[in-house]
């Protein structure tokens, strides 16, 4: 954990703690558990869950996980010996209430509020996945579009200033997650 003594919300799960990288910040109402490894300036927000129990969970540098998202993973079996580990890329933005399970989610994506990942999901970078939309397991997303829906669906190729947002998305929030750590 970066050499600092494990807050209250950071707990370790079966002798795992989770690691965070250089800048990371953890809403005090957040919970980070098991084997989970946080990127460098990546920022979990208020009632946020996130469980490495029983496979890995990895999120970027620069990510944010916004304020009552869960992520969790499936765990390894016989007949499925990886499991569904979730990962996630470098200047991703989860939005409010989504919901992600062991699926991958490219550098510079945004999921939208509400959503829903499902195990096994390929999310290639820079995508763009609508508010409330759900993602059925399997299902691979291509790069430069946007997809919305329930399941979700192709709707049209993403603008430059849509592509360019997400990096702005992802900075907007580290800037802030700093703003939040020097005024604590």
């Amino acid at each position: 954990m970066s050499g600092q003594p494990p807050a209250q919300n950071v707990q370790a799960f079966r002798g795992v703690l989770p690691r965070l990288g250089r800048g990371s910040w953890i809403h005090d109402s957040a919970r980070v558990i098991g084997h989970v490894v946080l990127g460098d300036s990546v920022s979990i927000w208020c009632g946020a869950v996130i469980r490495g129990d029983v496979n890995s969970i990895r999120i970027g540098a620069h990510s944010n996980i916004q304020d009552n998202s869960v992520l969790h993973v499936s765990h390894k079996t016989e007949r499925d010996p990886a499991g569904s580990p979730l990962v996630i890329g470098s200047h991703v933005t989860v939005g409010h209430s989504v919901i992600l399970h062991g699926c991958s989610i490219g550098d510079e994506c945004l999921i939208g509020m509400g959503s829903i990942v499902m195990d096994k999901v390929l999310i290639e970078p820079r995508v763009l996945l609508g508010a409330g939309s759900l993602v059925p397991e399997g299902k691979v997303l291509s790069s430069g579009h946007l997809y919305i829906g329930r399941p979700a669906k192709l709707v049209r190729a993403l603008t430059d200033a849509e592509l360019a947002y997400f990096s702005y998305s992802a900075e907007h929030y580290a800037k802030l997650a700093r703003d939040y750590q020097e005024s604590a």
